[in-house]
């Protein structure tokens, strides 16, 4: 019951956006269950959610619309780049956004 409380507790300060979203969903999720949920599963599904999955993928959303525009093509491959290695992405990869792109 100590765990229920714990995770209760937790999800109570999750408000707003993607955060209070889950927190709703969740909440919902143990009332239907009526049962106890191991802290150990929650705390990994917590890290799993709000990892830098997501990060990555807003990356790799940005690389996809990302435009040179009136940048100098220095500060644009410098940015690219760093927006690669967020996503994490393969060479060949980046170069085909990046000739997509210019």
């Amino acid at each position: 019951m100590e765990t229920d409380n714990r995770i209760t507790v937790i999800l109570a300060r999750l408000r707003g956006g993607v955060a209070g979203i889950y927190a709703q969903w969740k909440l919902d999720e143990l009332n239907e269950e009526l049962g106890t949920q191991d802290w150990n599963d929650f705390v990994k599904e917590l890290k799993t959610t709000f990892s830098d999955k997501i990060k990555a993928a807003d990356a790799e959303w940005r690389i996809e619309t990302f435009k040179q525009g009136k940048k100098k093509t220095v500060d644009f491959i410098i940015k690219f780049e760093a927006l690669a290695m967020k996503v994490d992405t393969d060479e060949l990869h980046a170069i085909s956004l990046l000739k997509k792109n210019v």
